[in-house]
């Protein structure tokens, strides 16, 4: 009986020696790799890790030699032997991005070297490094898309020459744009919270096949925090919660975000909260962006005030609430339901621009500010990822509404008028998109998409003196209400692996409807309801071509449009100071044609450059120019002569530009990132060629960044060309209050550069410490076209707690 024991205790003891319960976790992040795939030489054994990294190695003998392999990671081969006692393997990111998955090129996965255009792809781990202020910001840190500002509660981003309503912002699959996103700059994507986002994609070029109206420029593709399962009865529970200052702004964030996973349901809760102070400027450079006075209102008495320190912008401070909800539901392996619920406010905010303009050498508005920018939406998606279906073998239904809410409060330099506008927009969406497969080497994807939108906007002006409110015109038709159908396909033929054919259609049918009578009242149109219809075909096709390790060729022609929206046809505002844009009923799509040609070097992983070329001529273009009410060039508006203007087809512009980046892997921890843009332009504006508004200086950034064990450290600088008088759009030259002056007294953009330090270190396998050190020489700049100086020498730290 006792051998028995000893001999029962011996087997255990053995086995247990051979057990070996290991962890995968990515070599720089430190973060637990699921779904790796470990397996021996011919396959006959194999595991996958699971939400935690973990796997159990018990199948495999000690000399065996053991395979780690995951889609975005470099493959790993080692015996157990060679393990030890060791419980962690630590797997390199792939280098470069070949193998990275997207999803906005078509709704549904694919590999980005398949994709014929240019798609940046910013994932959750770089964000927390990168540690933006906003989703703006967080734009702004790729080096290829060009971020202007306003104010400090704004951020309007640029893409290859094109702005605002020219490109398109979706939030896990849903258009952001609405009726009454404008050819000015638009604040909008500050409403996506950064610390909700688990990856980005940004698409360079025309994506109007998949996307519709307003994607000519490029597309922004923000995707949420998942809910993540347990695959299991037990309670999946992980938590953040992160705290962080910046010193230029004295801004500070809380956040939080939890998830409870269980085996077919799962939830994530996601809350932010952000204090923005009047932001401080840089100490060198152009005298002109000083803040040597501001306004100050006391019991409806304005005075000017001196700054007591010129280089604080007052007022700029404003707050920001994000929150987030969302459900994850699986009842079955490739069925899946996701609702979520998203919301957005800002505290009131003022248009720093406005407020440094001058008027008879007196600062001309006592306030201007924006009222709160509220965002609400709830979406529901299903999505199917198999059938025997002979129509898709892939299918996913996305219903969505959205509320919009913004505002406009402006009063001049003692005058007791107040001019209040508010704007809401519903917005309601309806899209299905479908996958089938037609044989090995062929994809087809196909869909259909219907937009309603409705227009509430109302104007107001309030007598501060009397407290009395009389109406007054609104700045948009009231009850308005903007309709989109279409239906879309795309297909895609790949007769080997080095070579992808991708080519699409569109077909969409917009309908605007608007009726001016309360608004006549006060400007007399020539019409009281307008119903504005168009058609657009648009189309793609491209390829990417492999044919060697080495070198990869992309090639790419599309069509786009932009549908008038109610802003185009509508709207009733003082662009500028002494100018006002009343409504146009005779518009029609504006329509881009382009192309883009890029190659991409691979030497070894060691060295890789990125290159792309591309042009786009922008045909009808939609654009503000000078316009004729009832045979008047002047109207008076909120008081003032103003030179009548309207959103018109009166133009053509051509857009060209050149992108290269460049990565050089000096070792598996240093590595050097550059990226620099070329951007050229011009468009018709009478019988001349001029600068386009919305082409950006040539920018660009380089990094130098060092990772090893639980530390990781980046060393750049961005840097931005100049654009003299000559080079700045008619429209810009008429801000000259915004711009610095050059030798000759003419306002023009000067060239500027920052130095910044970047770190972060995993104090524990819990808590994580960011800290940047941002414009460490104290620049005093601004980016092209911006109202707001950018911040001075910043110190960022940020303390995230894991669980």
């Amino acid at each position: 009986m006792k051998s028995f024991l000893a001999f029962t205790f011996f087997l255990f003891v053995f086995k247990s020696s051979q057990c070996q319960n290991i962890k995968v976790l990515n070599a720089q992040t430190k973060e637990p790799l699921f779904g790796v795939a470990i397996y021996n030489v011919d396959k006959s054994k194999s595991v996958v890790t699971n939400f935690r990294g973990e796997a159990d190695l018990d199948a495999f003998f000690e000399t065996e030699i053991i395979y780690f392999k995951h889609l975005s990671h470099q493959l790993k081969s080692i015996t157990k032997r060679q393990l030890g006692n060791s419980n962690k393997v630590y797997l390199n990111s792939n280098t470069q991005d070949l193998n990275e998955i997207v999803i906005s090129a078509s709704k549904f996965e694919q590999n980005k070297r398949d994709i014929p255009q240019k798609i940046i792809n910013i994932n959750a781990k770089n964000i927390e490094f990168s540690n933006p202020l906003t989703s703006a910001d967080l734009l702004e840190n790729t080096g290829q898309v060009y971020i202007q500002k306003s104010q400090l509660g704004g951020g309007s981003p640029m893409i290859r020459g094109f702005s605002t309503n020219r490109l398109l912002i979706t939030v896990d699959g849903v258009r952001m744009n609405n009726a009454i996103f404008r050819g000015g700059n638009l604040q909008n994507v500050i409403s996506v919270d950064p610390f909700s986002i688990q990856n980005t994609e940004v698409i360079l070029g025309s994506g109007s096949v998949i996307y519709g109206s307003d994607a000519i420029g490029g597309v922004m593709g923000f995707y949420t925090q998942k809910p993540i399962l347990s695959y299991s009865d037990s309670l999946l529970l992980k938590a953040n919660a992160i705290v962080r200052y910046s010193t230029a702004s004295d801004e500070k964030t809380g956040h939080f975000d939890f998830n409870l996973g269980y085996k077919k349901w799962a939830f994530v809760t996601n809350a932010s909260y952000s204090y923005f102070g009047d932001l401080r400027m840089g100490s060198h450079g152009p005298k002109a962006y000083l803040r040597p006075e501001f306004v100050v209102s006391t019991n409806g008495n304005d005075a000017v005030v001196t700054n007591t320190n010129p280089l604080v912008q007052k007022p700029t401070c404003y707050t920001q609430v994000n929150l987030m909800q969302k459900a994850h539901y699986k009842p079955y392996k490739n069925l899946s339901f996701d609702l979520g619920l998203y919301y957005t406010t800002t505290s009131d905010y003022s248009r720093y621009d406005r407020l440094i303009r001058y008027r008879r050498g007196t600062l001309r508005s006592a306030e201007w500010n924006y009222g709160p920018q509220k965002w609400l939406m709830s979406n529901l998606q299903v999505t199917k990822l198999s059938s025997n279906s002979n129509l898709y073998d892939k299918i996913k239904a996305t219903i969505a509404y959205q509320n919009f809410q913004e505002s406009r409060m402006d009063r001049d330099f003692q005058s007791p008028i107040r001019n209040m506008r508010q704007e809401a927009v519903d917005a309601y969406s309806f899209n299905l998109d479908l996958e089938k497969k037609l044989g090995l080497k062929t994809e087809f994807f196909y869909g259909l998409e219907y937009i309603y939108n409705k227009v509430k906007s109302t104007g107001e002006e309030e007598n501060i003196e009397t407290n009395s409110i009389i109406p007054t015109v609104s700045r948009y038709p009231n009850g308005a209400n903007w309709q989109s159908m279409a239906a879309y396909s795309s297909i895609k033929y790949q007769p080997n692996t080095k070579f992808v054919f991708q080519s699409g259609l569109r077909f969409n049918h917009i309908i605007s409807k608007a009726d001016f009578t309360e608004n006549n009242t006060y400007l007399n149109l020539p019409f009281n309801t307008s119903q504005n219809e168009a058609s657009a075909l648009t189309g793609t096709a491209g390829i990417s071509w492999l044919p060697s390790k080495m070198i990869q060729w992309k090639l790419n022609a599309s069509s786009a449009f932009r549908a008038p929206n109610i802003d185009d046809i509508g709207k009733v505002f003082d662009s500028e100071p002494g100018s006002v844009v009343v409504p146009n009923e005779t518009l029609r799509p504006e329509y881009a044609y382009g192309g883009e040609l890029g190659l991409k070097l691979n030497f070894n992983d060691k060295v890789i450059l990125d290159m792309n070329t591309y042009y786009t001529y922008l045909d009808n273009a939609l654009v503000r120019r000078d316009f004729n009410l009832n045979g008047e060039s002047e109207i008076i508006y909120d008081g003032e002569l103003s030179n009548v203007q309207a959103i018109q087809n009166a133009s053509k512009a051509w857009i060209y530009g050149f992108e290269v980046g460049a990565k050089i892997n000096f070792t598996n921890q240093l590595a050097l990132t550059s990226q620099y843009n070329i951007i050229g332009g011009t468009e018709v504006e009478g019988s001349i060629e001029v600068p386009v508004r919305h082409v950006a200086p040539n920018f660009g950034n380089t990094h130098i960044v060092w990772s090893s064990g639980d530390l990781k450290l980046d060393f750049f600088a961005n840097y931005n060309g100049e654009l003299s008088f000559y080079q700045l759009a008619p429209s810009e030259i008429e801000k000259d209050y915004i711009y610095a002056l050059d030798a000759n007294g003419n306002p023009y953009s000067p060239s500027w550069y920052t130095i910044n330090l970047r770190t972060q270190y995993q104090v524990t396998n819990s808590t994580t410490v960011t800290a940047s050190l941002e414009n460490i020489s104290d620049q005093r700049y601004k980016t092209y076209s911006s109202g707001i100086a950018a911040a001075g020498r910043n110190f960022v730290v940020s303390l995230k707690y894991s669980l």
